[in-house]
């Protein structure tokens, strides 16, 4: 059985019925909303592991809900939507969420999906450097914090397992699809929009310039490498 707690934001009663249901039956605990603003309301009173956010709703929509979901929790977002354009997909992985599945889906293909958003890499342990200096940046390995100037500077959880997994591998060219399959998860490997956007979220939020990166460097045709600082 699975465990977390999960939010479903649909403005279709139905929707959240079944997923509500279904998700209950595999160990989740299950709650909703029908709006993005109350979505809102319940993440500032309650604490949750995932959220299934619809992308396509009356009033707040679900990119503007994903963006203040992002300014002040660490769930995991999943975007729910009729339409399966890459743009779309871009779309909603710049606003902050972790994954994006086109409505109609299937159970186990969401079932699949929301184990894949609720993957963490492992805390730092033993000989593993624990807290690495970038350019007044800190990255706490164990604490999973990101500090510039001694201000903490949110990631999300994916943003903060990617670059994990890159500091972990140094100087080493990283192919797209074993960034893919290590951060999200064995069924993933070709959705390289993915690492776009994440690659550059990460650079606005710990280069010292995104423009012209030194940490985080693009391996043409390969995939990325991060290169520490010169001792």
């Amino acid at each position: 059985m699975s465990t977390g707690r999960i939010l479903v934001v649909d403005d279709e009663p139905q929707i959240r019925r079944v997923l509500r249901t279904t998700l209950s039956a595999q160990g989740y605990e299950v709650f909703d909303a029908r709006t993005g603003e109350d979505a809102l309301l319940a993440i500032r009173h309650q604490r949750f592991d995932l959220v299934l956010l619809d992308m396509n709703m009356p009033g707040m929509g679900g990119l503007a809900t994903c963006r203040e979901i992002r300014a002040g929790s660490d769930a995991a977002v999943i975007m729910l939507t009729v339409r399966n354009a890459e743009l779309d997909k871009v779309t909603a992985l710049d606003a902050g969420a972790d994954d994006y599945i086109t409505k109609p889906f299937g159970i186990p293909e969401l079932t699949a999906r929301i184990r894949a958003a609720l993957r963490r890499m492992p805390a730092a342990r033993g000989s593993e450097a624990e807290v690495i200096r970038l350019d007044g940046i800190e990255v706490d390995l164990q604490t999973r914090r990101v500090r510039r100037a001694g201000k903490e500077t949110r990631l999300t959880p994916k943003e903060f397992d990617l670059l994990h997994y890159l500091i972990a591998n140094p100087r080493t060219p990283i192919s797209h699809a074993k960034l893919l399959q290590a951060v999200w998860g064995p069924d993933y490997g070709d959705q390289v929009e993915y690492l776009r956007v994440f690659i550059n979220q990460l650079r606005k939020k710990i280069e010292p310039d995104s423009a012209h990166p030194r940490y985080l460097l693009t391996e043409p045709w390969i995939g990325y490498r991060f290169e520490p600082p010169a001792s």
